[in-house]
């Protein structure tokens, strides 16, 4: 990390600016993916995956950067640190929506899974037949019966 006592006030703007379009560009992406993921668009999300990655690595460096140096963001206006501060929490917002979003996915796709798996079982005890634990064929002993689900999630 750079020390604020070496960075010229212009990169410490530069290094403001990166920050307030890395919030913008992250706002942007997300409310494109919770769009998608309200509709279930797997392939939207599949998409932007790869960019949210790269923006969320550039965020941690910025807000890496300016936990560091508190000081930098003195070298703004109240206008723009209030206009700052709207934008962290707009994205803020937007955060904890893409969450929520996401975990009811993952929950949905479990539940999902765990149904058919349930199901499989069932039709499986039902039908199949197995040797029992004496080595014995027996339609009855089949409760053990290994079952696989070739999805990924």
């Amino acid at each position: 990390m750079e020390n604020l006592d070496q960075v010229k006030p212009d990169d410490i703007r530069q290094k403001i600016a990166d920050y307030r379009n890395t919030i913008n560009v992250f706002s942007d992406l997300l409310q494109k993916e919770n769009s998608a993921l309200r509709d279930l668009d797997m392939s939207t999300i599949e998409k932007l995956f790869e960019k949210k990655a790269q923006i969320v690595g550039m965020y941690r460096t910025l807000v890496a950067f300016f936990i560091k140096n508190k000081d930098a963001l003195d070298i703004l206006s109240a206008e723009e640190r209030a206009s700052l501060k709207s934008e962290a929490l707009t994205l803020d917002n937007l955060l904890k929506e893409n969450d929520q979003l996401l975990k009811t996915r993952m929950e949905t796709s479990q539940t999902v899974m765990n149904s058919i798996i349930k199901f499989a079982k069932a039709a499986n005890n039902a039908n199949a037949t197995s040797y029992g634990s004496q080595g014995n064929y027996s339609p009855l002993d089949n409760s053990k019966n290994a079952i696989a689900i070739n999805r990924t999630l």
